[in-house]
Parts: C-alpha cells; structure tokens; sequence
C-alpha cells in the first residue's frame, strides 16, 4: 500500500464495581431480566442527584497507574449532551478537560518480539448507557437499562498505531493489566471490553488524511477486520481522487464491511459544561500510594520474571497474559510444602501447562479454572518424568486422571508404572524383539543404523512402555554392535 495508516483506539472497560458509578444500584445485572437493575437515578427521574463511587474512582486510578499515567491533582466531572434514546437523562456524566488519568504509555510485544511504544493520551470516568436491541423485520426497538449507570472508564490513545496487528497486541495487553489489577473483568463477548477505531490514511511525506470512527467493535478479531477493511476502503476511495469524509461507522460483522452511522459529531454539539452536583476531586500524593501498595504483579513484571525462569519468550508472553494461566502456574512452579516435592523445570512445566493439559482441557471444552487439576499434581507429573521415575509416554496416559484431582504420584505407585531400569528384564525384552525380527538385525548389522527404531517399538511395547528409552537405546546399540 502506497499509504501510511494512522489508528487510534478508544476503549470502554466496565468497572468491576459492586453498585453502579452515580447510585447504590448493583452493578452485576448480567443474565437478569431486563429493566430490573435500575432505580430512580439510573431512569434519569426528576430530582434526582449523583453520589460519587469511590471504589470506581480507586479501580481508575491503579488503572491509570499500570499504564503509567499521571493520576494527580483535580479531577471533575462534566455533562455530555446528546439525545438517544438508550440514555435517560439525555446527557452522560464524563470527564472532559479534567480525565482521571493522562499522559501514560503501554509497551507492546508484537508477535515478532518487537516492541512498540503506544501513547496514552487519557483515562476518564463516565456513565454507561441502557442498551437498544432490534429484533429482525420488526417496526420497533427494544430498551434494556440495566447496563445504563454502569461504571465505565473510556481510555484513549494517541495515534501511535500503524497495523491491524499493532492493534491487537495492545488491546491484548490492555485485557491483561485490567483482569491482572482486577479493575475489570475485560471481556469483550459481555460488552465489559468495547473498542472504537479511528483511522486515516496519507501518503509518506503528507499530511495525514481525514479520519473516520468505527464504533462499538466487541471482539480483538473485529477490530483487526474493521482496520484492514477500512484501511483497504479509504485507499480505494483516494486512488479514484476522492475525498474522505469525517463519519462515524459501523462495523458488519456478517458481511465483514463497514457502513455508515451518522456524519462525526464535534466536540461542540456536546455543549460540555461542569456537572453543578458533583464537586472536583483532589486526587492527593497519599492516596496514590494507598492505591499503589494494593496493586498486585502487572503482566509486563510477571514476563520478565518468567523470562529470567528461564521460559521461551512465546511462552513467557502467554503466560503473561492470562490471570489464570500464570496463578495457576506460579503454584505449580513453588510446590506445596512436603517430603518428595521438587521444583520443576520452568520450561518443561510452561510445556506441559500450555501444551498436554491446555490441549485435553479444550477437548473436553472446559477450562483451567473448573477443573480439578491442582498445581502440585502437575509439578508432581513433571517431576516424576524429571527423577526418572516414569517416562513421558506414562506420564501423557496418566494426565486425563490427573486432570479429575488424583495425586500422579499415588497413580504411579496404585498401578505399578515405574520405569523398569532393570537391565537383565530389559535385555530379556531386546533379545526377543531381535530374534522376532532378524532382517531388521541384519540391516542395522550391515551399516543401516537408523533401522534399529524397528527394533525400540516392539521393546518398549514388551516392557509395558515402563523401560526408560534412554537404557534401552544403550542396550540396543551394545547388542548390535554400534559405537
């Protein structure tokens, strides 16, 4: 392409607030019937008046500050103005010159292992909207405002983003901080996670082009979609010497394309202007450090530590980002306290997590968190194979029992699948194999080394796969005579 793409993100994280952000009303209305997590404040009911979260403003903050933001100072609320009919109060409570957070930045790995710097440019607090649904051929809409009060915190970006791929890699690191800090639970398929793209396109050396705004993308796979098609659809539109118009579009998931919404609104037709119920906050230097001390490992501290464990960079990067998958594996990696534990190899257990046990986990569609595999069994599987005591042929038979709770250990011992290193059985098993099959024999005899694996099977298959392979490879070459 002979244009340069400029993207910036917006995106919409639902708070994991107990009660929405202006009201008592609980927050968690998910799989309720709709219109019964509301109350007066919510409906937008005359007389009505806001009470500030304190929790959603302390999630905002250790937010902001795992992106490196400034969350100092004075904060304040304004009214945004604008009629639709999924917001009561016909304006929303944001924040405008005043965001709660600013200035930040967020290194993202790309899946080449460069890094890349994306610029924060804002944090801010605001109200959620209800949610409108239109069932199909239907002369009406449907409201739901059991989302509507929510709390939300809309962070932007500057336009540091130039690819599809850039996009998803930071929208994933974003998830990451915000399950790891539990600010958010970040999941797009609830709409607690939602992204706007803005993008334009100019030539090297120009100006940059007119932008337009996709809306609402709810999933990484959109957003990825929604920038290469309209990166695709603007070029097409400037190669023909047209000219890109500042609209706000939406996104077909069906048919993979963007359509338009509505011409972009300015800043102006929002008529911001100070909520008068809700004074500035002082965000103080001592308050920062309370909410500092609570933060737990960011995913960025968790990499590195993994990195220095040893752990191959895609798999430390995995593991990284995903509040399951490391506090599952930082478990498995200290062991509990008791006589035969041993740490085990921070590769070889990074092997088994993401590999074996992710791989029958997705098979039975279930996840690491229903299921009663515990950490230390698993180090103890690993273990096991490690001291020598079963192979790793064992070990892959024992892990659907494993997986249900038992101890691999007490399997190992319950079944008798201790590697045989009994030489004496193990020549016993070579000698039968030999005599079975003499051509094979005579082949490794007359220079065709590598015709000894015909030979390996069929020991290992008489010894109940228990023999350790590396004995009986030893014993194999010595019988047939190889160096």
């Amino acid at each position: 392409m002979s244009y340069v793409a400029v993207i910036g993100l917006e995106v919409h994280l639902q708070l994991k607030t107990r009660s929405k952000i202006f009201s008592s009303c609980p927050q968690e209305y998910h799989g309720a019937e709709p219109n019964t997590f509301t109350d007066p404040f919510t409906l937008g009911l005359p007389g009505t008046l806001p009470t500030l979260n304190r929790e959603a403003v302390e999630l905002a903050m250790m937010f902001g500050l795992g992106l490196n933001c400034d969350v100092s100072g004075f904060t304040q609320f304004h009214r945004k103005n604008y009629f639709y009919p999924d917001a009561p109060k016909n304006f929303q409570l944001s924040q405008y010159d005043r965001p709660i957070a600013r200035d930040g930045f967020l290194d993202v790995t790309l899946p080449g292992g460069e890094v890349s710097r994306v610029r924060i440019k804002r944090a801010h607090l605001e109200d959620d909207a209800g949610k409108l649904t239109h069932p199909t051929y239907a002369p009406y809409s449907m409201l739901d405002l059991n989302r509507a009060g929510s709390s939300l915190l809309e962070m932007v970006t500057e336009a540091d983003i130039v690819s599809a791929e850039q996009a998803r890699a930071f929208l994933e690191s974003v998830q990451a901080i915000a399950q790891a800090l539990g600010v958010s639970d970040a999941t797009p398929e609830e709409g607690k996670m939602r992204c706007d793209v803005n993008l334009s396109l100019h030539k090297p050396g120009e100006p940059w082009g007119t932008k337009c705004e996709v809306k609402n993308l709810n999933s990484f796979r959109s957003v990825a979609r929604a920038i290469e098609f309209e990166a695709a659809r603007q070029a097409r539109i400037l190669d023909a010497g047209g000219r890109i118009t500042q609209d706000t579009l939406g996104w077909d998931e069906g048919g993979q394309k963007t359509f338009l919404m509505r011409t972009k609104e300015v800043e102006a037709d929002y008529r911001y202007f100070p909520e008068p119920d809700l004074p500035p906050l002082d965000i103080t230097p001592e308050w920062i450090a309370q909410v500092r001390e609570r933060m737990p490992e960011l995913p960025a501290q968790k990499l590195e530590r993994y990195r220095a464990a040893g752990v191959r960079e895609a798999d430390a990067q995995t593991l990284s980002l995903s509040v399951p998958l490391s506090r599952f594996y930082d478990e498995a990696l200290t062991p509990e306290p008791r006589p035969d534990a041993q740490k085990p190899d921070a590769q070889k257990l990074a092997n088994w997590l993401l590999g074996d046990v992710s791989g029958l986990l997705a098979a039975r569609e279930e996840t690491l968190e229903a299921s009663a595999l515990r950490p230390a069994h698993l180090a103890a599987l690993v273990g096991l194979i490690d001291a020598g005591t079963i192979s790793g042929k064992i070990a892959k038979d024992l892990l659907p029992d494993v997986l249900t709770g038992h101890d691999p250990a007490a399997l190992v011992q319950e079944r008798g699948l201790s590697v045989v290193t009994d030489t004496a059985a193990i020549d016993a098993a070579i000698d039968a194999a030999m005599a079975a099959d003499p051509a094979t024999v005579e082949k490794v005899r007359a220079g065709n080394a590598k015709a000894m694996n015909a030979l390996f099977g069929p020991v290992m298959k008489a010894t109940g796969g228990k023999a350790k392979p590396e004995v009986v490879r030893e014993r194999l070459s010595a019988k047939l005579g190889l160096s």
